[in-house]
């Protein structure tokens, strides 16, 4: 097995763990205990679900403990995964793709609930949860830095889209073929980040580092193909330098709206007007340079948002979700999160 590159070599924003925890995939763990006084955090609020990579794992973790401290209070944790160790996942060589998960989003497909996850040195797979049983997953070169799968997403048919970033393409892969399926069409973009299906428009949104861009899908689900339809300049950044988008995601509070972040801010995508927005409530405080992920709760209207904070292991690292509207936080003891989002399965 080839040894793990150099992180500087590696992708935007991924994170370094380089801690070789084997931990069972989908161990579900107790939700119950003492709640920690949620501060802003309104009753209600959904689980958070993150990337935590200094330990490697996926988790969705107590809304209602604003410090979150495994190692003293287990029962924080209410699901966890990791592919280290795990016989179902062996193929796709984990301990060198496993490498700075840096995505986790969570869908449901045919009444199943479903974790997507990606990680930059190739790792990118769909989760069943609360099993860990794998629906289907693939490694992308493990371990070179070309392609970076930073974002996934799930279709319709059973097929999953995944955006590379240093591979500056979107792939859609022909998953709904089964768990090891590995045909694929793919489209260029530069500095892919994130991807969206809109079922409303039967359309996948995808972000680069200096549009918002549109995909067609066609063919059939053995054999599928990606068709740009139309593509959107980001708003202009700092002076000289790319936008940068990162992430992308739905509005659950708007329809017709797409969270869109870039290196210098966040917006919304109008989608009607075409226009990137700054018109929505908690811009002030939800609109920073750097944010990682970004979502809101339709039911109480929170908004989570993931900034890098110095004094970490790696710099694009926090210990911190950012709650807004109103304005609080959770805390991650000895974390390394890169993304953060409420568990709202759609």
């Amino acid at each position: 097995m080839s040894a793990v590159p150099s992180r500087r070599a590696v992708v935007l924003g991924a994170a370094g763990a380089g801690i070789a925890v084997a931990l069972p995939a989908g161990r579900a763990a107790g939700a119950s205990g003492a709640e920690g006084g949620g501060g802003g955090v309104l009753a209600g609020a959904p689980p958070v679900l993150l990337t935590e990579q200094a330990s490697r794992r996926i988790l969705v973790l107590d809304p209602r403990r604003r410090v979150w401290d495994p190692a003293v209070d287990p029962s924080a944790v209410r699901w966890e995964f990791s592919p280290l160790g795990d016989p179902r996942y062996a193929d796709l060589s984990p301990d060198v793709s496993w490498v700075y998960p840096c995505e986790a989003k969570v869908r449901l497909h045919r009444r199943r609930t479903y974790v997507l996850t990606t990680a930059s040195f190739g790792f990118v797979a769909v989760v069943e949860h609360p099993t860990g049983r794998r629906y289907w997953g693939t490694a992308i070169g493990p371990g070179d830095d070309l392609f970076n799968p930073h974002s996934a997403e799930l279709l319709p048919d059973g097929n999953v889209a995944v955006a590379c970033s240093t591979g500056a393409r979107v792939r859609l892969y022909a998953a709904s073929q089964g768990s090891q399926a590995s045909r694929y069409a793919e489209a260029e973009l530069k500095g892919a980040h994130a991807l969206h299906w809109d079922a409303a428009r039967e359309v996948l949104w995808a972000l680069g580092d200096d549009e918002l861009v549109t995909y067609g899908v066609g063919g059939k689900p053995a054999r599928p193909t990606l068709t740009r339809l139309s593509a959107v300049g980001l708003p202009v950044g700092t002076p000289g330098k790319s936008p940068g988008g990162h992430d992308l995601f739905p509005v659950a509070g708007r329809p017709g709206r797409l969270w869109v972040t870039t290196s210098a801010a966040v917006f919304q995508y109008e989608q009607r007007s075409g226009e990137f927005v700054r018109d929505f409530a908690g811009y002030e405080t939800i609109s920073r340079k750097s944010v990682k992920a970004v979502g809101d709760d339709p039911r109480t209207g929170q908004v989570v948002t993931t900034v890098p904070e110095s004094g970490l292991g790696e710099t694009w690292w926090t210990t911190t979700v950012s709650v807004h509207r109103p304005e609080s936080s959770y805390k991650y003891v000895d974390g390394g999160i890169y993304k953060a989002r409420w568990w709202l399965p759609r």
